[in-house]
C-alpha cells in the first residue's frame, strides 16, 4: 500500500516553481554535434497557461540538411533528456532512443519538441471530458486527487495555437498531421490520447504509454473500475473515432501501479476494433513483463515505439 500511494503521489508532483523561476528570457543553444544539438526555450509566453519552459533536440545533421523533419511532442520535458533536471534523476533518454534508430537506419529521425510540466501537473494532464463525463461520487475522488481545478483543455490550445505554429515558424519542420506525434506516460499518456482526439487534423500519431486509464487512486476507485471503463469507451467512441489516417500506440508493464492497467487496456482494445481501429495497423498494444512505473522502464522501450510512431503505415 505504501508503494502504491508513494507512485500515486509522483504521478501528481511536479518540479519546484525554483526550476521556472531564474530561467533567463533569452534560448540557449548547444553547439551541434554527433549527437544531435539542442535549443532551450526557458519561458515560452502563452495566453492559456502559465509560461511554460520547452527543450528541442534537432537530429545530426539538421543545420546543414534542407529536410523538413517530422516533429514528437513530448509531455514532462523535465524527464525526456536531462537526469540533472528529472525529478526522479531518470530519463527517457528519447535523443539516444532516436540515434539509435537513426544509426540502425530505420528512420531518418525527428524533431523532439519537450514540454516541462507545470506545478500543477495532475490538472495539466487530466482530459477536462473525461472529467465532465465522470459520475459523482468518481468526480469527487478525482478531485481528491486533482486538488484543483483542470486546465488540460488550455494545455492542449498552448501546444496547438501557440507553441506549434512557432517551432514550425523558426524551424525546418513538416507541419502536416502525418508527421507532428504528441507522447507521453502515465496521465502524460491521458493527455497524449486526449490530444489525438480533440485534434484530428494536428496529430497523426499519438504514443500513450503505461496509460493511466483509472484516473485517480487505484486503490480508491478499484482495480477495474467498470464506470471508468464506460466513460472511456463513450469518449473514444464519441470524441476519437474511426482512426481516419491516425494511428495511436498503447502500453503497460505489470509492476507497480502499471499491474492495474491492463484489464482497462483489453477493453481499450475492444472498443477500439468496434469502431473501425485495426490491430497492428492503426494501433499498437504491447506489454513487458517485469516491467515497472517509472523512465527507465519507459527509456528501454522507447525505441520501438519511435520506430512505430515513424514508420508509414500499410497501405
Amino acid at each position: 500500500m505504501r508503494c502504491l500511494l508513494l507512485l500515486a503521489m509522483m504521478l501528481a508532483l511536479a518540479v519546484p516553481a525554483s526550476a521556472f523561476a531564474s530561467a533567463p528570457s533569452a534560448a540557449h543553444k548547444a553547439k551541434p554535434a554527433a549527437a544531435g544539438s539542442f535549443v532551450d526555450l526557458p519561458r515560452v509566453t502563452s495566453k492559456n497557461i502559465d509560461a511554460a519552459r520547452v527543450t528541442i533536440w534537432f537530429p545530426p545533421g539538421y543545420a546543414k540538411a534542407r529536410t523538413r523533419w517530422p516533429v514528437i511532442y513530448m509531455h514532462d520535458g523535465q524527464n525526456v533528456f536531462f537526469p540533472k533536471r528529472s525529478g526522479y534523476n531518470k530519463v527517457w533518454a528519447a535523443d539516444k532512443a532516436m540515434l539509435k534508430l537513426m544509426a540502425e537506419g530505420t528512420t531518418t529521425g525527428a524533431i523532439i519538441v519537450a514540454i516541462d510540466h507545470q506545478p500543477a501537473r495532475a490538472r495539466q494532464y487530466f482530459p477536462q471530458k473525461i472529467y465532465d463525463a465522470l459520475g459523482a461520487d468518481l468526480r469527487a475522488e478525482a478531485d481528491r486527487f486533482l486538488m484543483g481545478p483542470i486546465y488540460s483543455d488550455n494545455y492542449l490550445r498552448f501546444i496547438v495555437t501557440e507553441l506549434k505554429p512557432m517551432i514550425d515558424k523558426r524551424y525546418r519542420t513538416a507541419k502536416d498531421r502525418a508527421n507532428t506525434y504528441v507522447v507521453g506516460s502515465s496521465m502524460g499518456g491521458l493527455i497524449s490520447l486526449y490530444a489525438i482526439a480533440e485534434y484530428p487534423d494536428v496529430f497523426g500519431g499519438a504514443a500513450c504509454v503505461s496509460t493511466h486509464w483509472p484516473l485517480a487512486l487505484p486503490d480508491r476507485v478499484g482495480p477495474h473500475q467498470p464506470r471508468v471503463r464506460a466513460v472511456w469507451e463513450t469518449f473514444l467512441t464519441e470524441r476519437l473515432g474511426p482512426p481516419n489516417g491516425r494511428r495511436i500506440w498503447f502500453d503497460h508493464g505489470d509492476q507497480t501501479l502499471d499491474q492495474f492497467y491492463g484489464p482497462y487496456q483489453t477493453e481499450i482494445d475492444r472498443k477500439l476494433i468496434s469502431i473501425g481501429w485495426q490491430p497492428q495497423t492503426d494501433f499498437e498494444t504491447r506489454s513487458y513483463v517485469g516491467a515497472a512505473h517509472e523512465e527507465n522502464a519507459w527509456a528501454a522501450r522507447l525505441p520501438e515505439i519511435f520506430a512505430w510512431l515513424l514508420a508509414k503505415a500499410p497501405e
